[in-house]
C-alpha cells in the first residue's frame, strides 16, 4: 500500500499522533482513513460496510478520549477496522483474517487498545460497566466508552447491563451506533440545539439539583419531569434509556466530525451513566456499499473501481442453500413448520423461504435464548419449529436447550450451520464445541451428515422425530452428491463405506472424503457413523472385535466429542481396544482458510495417515 497517497494518515501511528493534529484537519484525516480502509479490504477481503460507517466516530473517539489510558470497547468488533488502522496496525491491514495475520475482531493479545476480545454481540456494556466500577474504586480517572450497534441492542444482555449500570451509576458512556435510521430526519436545527443542551454541564447540573430541590414537592417535581420527558420524547427515543438510569443525549450526525468531537468533549466530563445516540450510514462514502450494506458487510477481494463483487463458480450448493431448499420443500406440504433464526436468516440460507412463506418465518433478531424458548412454545402448541443457528451462537442459548426443550422432550429441530472449522472469522466463530455440549443432554438426538444429500435426509429425520434433534453441518459447499427423495434414517444407523482390514476409521461428519482417501492408502475400513447420539452400538461392538485399531474422526473438539462417546461406550462394555481420536485440539483455533486450518491441525488425508502411523508405532 503506497502511503504517499495518504499524507495525513501516513503520520498517524497511534492515537497520540492523531491528537497532535488541529481539529480543522480531522475531516481530511477521515477522508483518507475511509479511502485507505476501502483499498485494504478490497485487497484482503473482510468486513467493509460497518467500518465505512464509523470512520468519523472512531476518529472522534480517539481524538477526545485519552486512549489507551481511557478504555474504548467495540461491540461485536466487525466495525473496528478503522480503530485498528489508527492504533498502530495500519501497515498490517492487508493480513487481516489471514493465517498468522491480524485478528478479524478486537483481540486483547494483539493490541493494548483492544480492551475486550470479542466477536459475539452485546457484550460491550457489561464489560464496560465492570471496568467503570473498577476504575472508580481505584479513583484512576480513566474514562470508559462502549460502542454498540442498534442491532446488538436487540439482545437482552445489553439491557441487563444497562439496567445494572443505571442502578450503580458509575461514570461511563454507551454510544448507540444507529445505522438503521435516516440521518436527514434526525439532524434538524431543533435537534442539534437540543443535543447541545442535553450534553451540557449546565443542563446536567440543573437536572440533578432540581431533583433534590423538588424532592419534597411531589406534584411540582412530577410536572417538571413530565414536561422534560415530553420535550425530549418529541424528538428522541429518550424515555426508555432514561428509565434505565442513563442520561440520553442525541441523536447526532455520526458523520459530522466536528459535532462529534464537541459532543464527546462535553460528555467525557459528565458524571454517571451517559447514552449518546449517533446516527450513521453503513457503507458511508462508497456508493455500492451505501446502496446495499448487507451485501457489502463482509466481502471477498474485489476491484473498488468496478463496485461489483466477484462471483465464484460453485461446484455444488452450499450446505446453507441445501437447508434453505429443504425448508421450502417441507413447507409446501406442512403449514405447521415454523422456521426461527436469531438474525442469521441470510447466512443460514433462509431468504427464499422467508420470501415464499413469510407467515412461517421468524427472525427474532440477536436473541438466541428467546429463539430457542420461542421454539418451545411453538412445539407445545403442536407446531413444528426448526431453529436455524450457527454452532458458535447456539452456545449462547445452552440453558434454554436444556431447560426449555430437552427436559420437556419437545420436538424441536436444531439446524446447526457453521459447525467445525469456519475459517477467517477466527476463534470466536469456530464451531468447535457443539457435539461436546449437546451430547451430554438427555433426550437429544445428534446427527452429523457427510454430504449434502445426507444433510437433507437427516433434517427430515430430525423433523419427524418426536423429541429434540440436532443436525450439524459445515460452512461452505457440499460434495456435489446427487440429491434423492427424502427418506427418514433409522435412529443410530451407521453406514459401511469401505471394507478393509485391521484399522477401522469411524467418521462423524464432513471429513468422510479425507477418511476414504486415507483408507485407500492403508487398506482401512471406513464407517460413516452418522449419529453421535444414539451411537450405532451394534456396529461398534462388531468392529471392535474384528479390527485392532479404531480411529474416530470429527471436526469438533476431541474433549467430550464424538470420539469420547465411542470410548465411553466401549469402556462401559469392558471392551479393550486401541482407539485413536482425531479432531480439534484443546485450544482456541485462530483465523485462516478452512483448508489451511485443517492441514495445520491434521484433518487432511496425509496427516490422518501420519497420526495413525505414529499411534501404531508407539
Amino acid at each position: 500500500m503506497n502511503l504517499d497517497n495518504y499524507p495525513l494518515l501516513k503520520q498517524i501511528n497511534s492515537p497520540e499522533d492523531l491528537r497532535r493534529f488541529p481539529q480543522s484537519q480531522l475531516s481530511s484525516i477521515c477522508h483518507e482513513l475511509r479511502q485507505y480502509l476501502l483499498a485494504c479490504v478490497s485487497q484482503s477481503s473482510g468486513h467493509l460496510a460497518s467500518g465505512l460507517g464509523v470512520v468519523e466516530l472512531t476518529t472522534a473517539l480517539h481524538y477526545v478520549y485519552h486512549t489507551p489510558f481511557d478504555k474504548i470497547i467495540w461491540d461485536v468488533g466487525h466495525q473496528a477496522y478503522p480503530h485498528k488502522i489508527l492504533t498502530g496496525r495500519r501497515d498490517q491491514m492487508l493480513t487481516i483474517r489471514q493465517k498468522g495475520g491480524l485478528h478479524p475482531f478486537p483481540h486483547r493479545n494483539e493490541s493494548e487498545y483492544d480492551v475486550l476480545t470479542t466477536g459475539h454481540s452485546s457484550t460491550s456494556i457489561s464489560a464496560a460497566l465492570g471496568i467503570a466500577i473498577s476504575e472508580q474504586k481505584k479513583q484512576s480517572g480513566k474514562k470508559v466508552a462502549a460502542i454498540i450497534g442498534d442491532g446488538a441492542l436487540t439482545a437482552g444482555m445489553a439491557f441487563e447491563a444497562m439496567n445494572h449500570a443505571g442502578h450503580v451509576k458509575p461514570d461511563m458512556l454507551v454510544i448507540v451506533n444507529d445505522n438503521d435510521m435516516s440521518i436527514s430526519a434526525n439532524t434538524g436545527a431543533l435537534n442539534q440545539h437540543l443535543t447541545q443542551i442535553l450534553s451540557s454541564k449546565a443542563y446536567t447540573s440543573f437536572r440533578e439539583n432540581s431533583k433534590r430541590i423538588l424532592a419534597n414537592i411531589p406534584p411540582l417535581k412530577e410536572l417538571v419531569k413530565k414536561t422534560e420527558e415530553h420535550l425530549k420524547g418529541l424528538v428522541t427515543p429518550a424515555i426508555l434509556f432514561e428509565e434505565l438510569g442513563f442520561n440520553y443525549i442525541g441523536p447526532i450526525d455520526g458523520h459530522d466530525i466536528n459535532g462529534l468531537v464537541a459532543t464527546l468533549q462535553k460528555v467525557r466530563q459528565l458524571k454517571g451513566p451517559q447514552l449518546l445516540h449517533v446516527i450513521t450510514q453503513k457503507g458511508k462514502g462508497y456508493a455500492p456499499a451505501e446502496k446495499d450494506p448487507t451485501l457489502w458487510h463482509g466481502v471477498p477481494k474485489f476491484n473498488p473501481n468496478d463496485g461489483i463483487l466477484p462471483t465464484t463458480q460453485k461446484v455444488a450448493p452450499t450446505y446453507s442453500q441445501v437447508f434453505g431448499d429443504w425448508l421450502c420443500e417441507m413447507a409446501q406440504n406442512d403449514k405447521r413448520l415454523m422456521a426461527i433464526t436469531p438474525a442469521m436468516g441470510e447466512g443460514s440460507g433462509m431468504t427464499k423461504f422467508a420470501n415464499s412463506y413469510p407467515d412461517q418465518f421468524f427472525d427474532v433478531a440477536i436473541a438466541e435464548q428467546h429463539a430457542v424458548t420461542l421454539a418451545a412454545g411453538f412445539a407445545i402448541s403442536e407446531l413444528k419449529p426448526v431453529v436455524a443457528i450457527y454452532s458458535t451462537f447456539l452456545q449462547r442459548a445452552y440453558d434454554q436447550v436444556i431447560h426449555d426443550i430437552a427436559i420437556q422432550n419437545l420436538p424441536v429441530l436444531f439446524a446447526i450451520d457453521r459447525a467445525g472449522i469456519v475459517g477467517a472469522d477466527g476463534e470466536t466463530h469456530q464451531g468447535a464445541f457443539d457435539l461436546s455440549y449437546l451430547r451430554c443432554i438427555p433426550n437429544m438426538v445428534i446427527m452429523t451428515p457427510s454430504d449434502e444429500n445426507e444433510c437433507r435426509q437427516m433434517l427430515y429425520t430430525g423433523y419427524l422425530h418426536n423429541g429434540p434433534a440436532a443436525v450439524r453441518y459445515p460452512r461452505g459447499e457440499g460434495t456435489g452428491t446427487p440429491l434423492i427423495p427424502l427418506t427418514a434414517i433409522p435412529l443410530g444407523q451407521s453406514k459401511l463405506c469401505r471394507q478393509g482390514e485391521n484399522i477401522a476409521l469411524l467418521n462423524f461428519g464432513a471429513l468422510l472424503t479425507e477418511a476414504l482417501q486415507a483408507a485407500e492408502q492403508i487398506n482401512a475400513t471406513v464407517i460413516d457413523m452418522r449419529f453421535v447420539k444414539p451411537l450405532d452400538e451394534k456396529v461398534l461392538l462388531h468392529i471392535s472385535q474384528t479390527h485392532n485399531i479404531l480411529v474416530t474422526i470429527e471436526e469438533n473438539s476431541i474433549k467430550g466429542g464424538a470420539g469420547s462417546a465411542v470410548c465411553e461406550y466401549l469402556l462401559s462394555k469392558k471392551i479393550k481396544c486401541d482407539i485413536l481420536n482425531i479432531g480439534l485440539p484443546d485450544k482456541f483455533i485462530s483465523q485462516g482458510s478452512q483448508s489451511e486450518i485443517r492441514q495445520e491441525i491434521g484433518l487432511d488425508k496425509k496427516h490422518i495417515i501420519d497420526k495413525i502411523n505414529r499411534f501404531m508405532n508407539q
